[in-house]
């Protein structure tokens, strides 16, 4: 993916070029068609999803009910926690129609955290803005 369309997602947008170079290396390209899982809940999780074209829906499923907690579009992340943790999927986010993404596995993204220290401070203050807007009943990005 290019370093402009990685510029482009609002959880990187305050990363200077440099660290967003770094990011890149290690990203791919994925392809889903209708009804394709891109996470499945309680899968372990090995990275983040960027959204780049197309729309997925993310679906919690919690004592045999599933619970719809969104729909998502180009340029929405998902899967930022597996960043930060090594515990399961909290949900499904499934294509609903053709969609592609970039996939920056967790351990490039760890690798370009201790090349570039300072991204860690720059996404914990826009996980924290997440944090507050849910918090006071907001919508996820």
């Amino acid at each position: 993916m290019p370093v402009d369309a990685l510029a482009s997602v609002p959880l990187l947008s305050s990363l200077s070029r440099k660290e967003l170079e770094s990011l890149a290396k290690g990203t791919t390209q994925r392809d889903y068609a209708p009804g394709d899982s891109v996470m499945r809940q309680g899968d372990t999780g090995v990275g983040l999803a960027i959204i780049t074209s197309g729309k997925v829906r993310v679906v919690q499923t919690k004592d045999g009910q599933d619970r719809e907690l969104g729909t998502f579009g180009p340029g929405s992340v998902l899967g930022e926690l597996s960043l930060l943790d090594d515990l399961p999927r909290t949900a499904s986010v499934i294509a609903t129609e053709v969609s592609h993404a970039v996939l920056i596995p967790v351990w490039d993204f760890r690798a370009a955290l201790k090349e570039h220290p300072e991204i860690s401070i720059k996404l914990l203050a826009v996980l924290s803005q997440r944090l507050r807007k849910q918090e006071q009943g907001g919508a996820h990005e």
